[in-house]
């Protein structure tokens, strides 16, 4: 598969022109991830964009998100969350990065507050 790294570069330019947007640990974003290299998961269409939960705030211009995956492959770092836009999706902890506020592109919703409690132990497990 051929990537669009002009395309992401064209994004992220008026991605970084943008304001912060404000935030709360457990929403569910919609991020500008981007196009990336390997293994690292990319965003999808015109805006490259990937549905994360927020983690950890990091003050008004940075914060920690996991991406969302539908991947039915089954591994200890991801963690299922339920039904998301009709399918099975997991938080994929593999995948854990700090982002910009910018990269906020439109919130989706609320991750429940009992399997956010789950993540957040499987995560500072990983250390």
């Amino acid at each position: 598969m051929e990537k669009d790294f002009d395309g992401w570069n064209t994004v992220k330019k008026q991605t970084d022109a943008e304001e912060p947007r404000l935030y709360t640990a457990r929403e569910i974003w919609w991020c500008r991830l981007g196009v990336n290299i390997g293994t690292e998961q990319d965003g999808r269409g015109e805006w490259h964009v990937r549905p994360c939960v927020i983690l950890r705030g990091f003050g008004p211009n940075a914060c920690l998100v996991a991406p969302l995956t539908t991947s039915t492959r089954q591994h200890p770092l991801r963690v299922p969350i339920g039904i998301f836009e009709g399918r099975e999706a997991r938080i994929n902890l593999s995948q854990l990065r700090t982002i910009d506020t910018r990269r906020l592109e439109q919130k989706i919703g609320f991750l429940d507050r009992a399997i956010f409690v789950r993540i957040r132990k499987t995560a500072r497990d990983l250390f």
